[in-house]
């Protein structure tokens, strides 16, 4: 039997791989600072202050304007964004790392509906599949919520919260495809970290907790690790077909559950198993399943 290599892997699959690595090295570094006491407003300032000198400098680089053309809308991305932001860091300092990584990969739902909504895209039958297994899934998760089983219930609240989070990366990921098409990506990406700086460090102010050096290194790997999930994410866009390439960004959910069960001792529950599977499914389908309606009709 020939040895594997890792160079057989498509370059495309190898970056979103480094992604989903990157966004899971993310969450658990925001998960370990809040249970070390440092405040989730905290956390989001110190992540968009990091992104805000990469996105600066690389906007510098490229000669652009740091303002853009479309300034509502930009603003209107950031304002999103920041909010979505919160939202996840929420869920993800008081969910189990698997399950609040699980549920923002609901946004596909949430995407395809404002698609509908506010750029008049048609519902294929691959996105009718994914939202029917999406929705499916997050009855699986919280039934036990349902059901009063409090031994296997999640916070209501923290799922609302990061339910919240998938619609505003959805929003966000909407006016993103339509700005897409006047701004340069860089001042696109710029504009989160212009609004998300201010606004979280005016909320932080009244709990600022000042971080230990150790502390103070993992919050800087938080802005590092979200520069490197956003880096393999735009590289495997442009060097593998968009639906393979985010079709393997669901190997976070994988990273995640690992990261939770190594440093925090984390062991889903069956529902988490059942309910994220059926939520992967879908948003897998969704990736793919576009290429197989296709070809029916051919």
């Amino acid at each position: 039997m020939p040895a594997f290599s890792f160079s057989a892997i498509p370059v495309g699959i190898r970056f979103m791989l480094l992604s989903a690595l990157g966004f899971a090295l993310m969450s658990a570094c925001v998960k370990y600072v809040a249970v070390n006491g440092i405040p989730v407003f905290e956390i989001v300032a110190a992540r968009a202050l990091v992104s805000l000198i990469i996105s600066y400098t690389d906007v510098k680089r490229k000669g652009l304007s740091v303002w853009g053309n479309n300034k509502q809308l930009l603003l209107l991305r950031g304002v999103l964004g920041t909010a979505a932001l919160m939202c996840v860091y929420y869920a993800v300092t008081t969910l189990p790392l698997a399950e609040a990584t699980v549920l923002q990969y609901t946004h596909p739902v949430f995407t395809a509906v404002l698609g509908l909504v506010l750029l008049k895209e048609r519902l294929q039958g691959a996105t009718l599949v994914c939202i029917a297994l999406c929705l499916i899934g997050l009855y699986v998760m919280v039934q036990p919520n349902l059901n009063g089983n409090i031994a296997e219930a999640l916070p209501t609240f923290s799922v609302i919260i990061a339910l919240l989070g998938a619609l505003g990366s959805s929003m966000a990921y909407v006016i993103v495809r339509k700005l897409s098409r006047t701004e340069d990506s860089s001042v696109i990406i710029l504009y989160f970290p212009m609004v998300a700086l201010p606004v979280a460090t005016v909320l932080m102010w009244p709990q600022f907790v000042m971080p230990s050096l150790s502390l103070t290194l993992l919050l800087v790997l938080v802005g590092v690790f979200t520069q490197v999930g956003q880096y393999g994410l735009t590289k495997a866009m442009q060097t593998q077909q968009a639906g393979e390439a985010s079709a393997y960004a669901y190997i976070q959910i994988v990273f995640s559950t690992l990261l939770g069960v190594w440093i925090f001792n984390e062991v889903p529950s069956i529902w988490t198993y059942l309910g994220g599977g059926l939520i992967v499914a879908g948003a897998l389908f969704n990736a793919v399943g576009h290429r197989i309606f296709r070809r029916r009709i051919v």
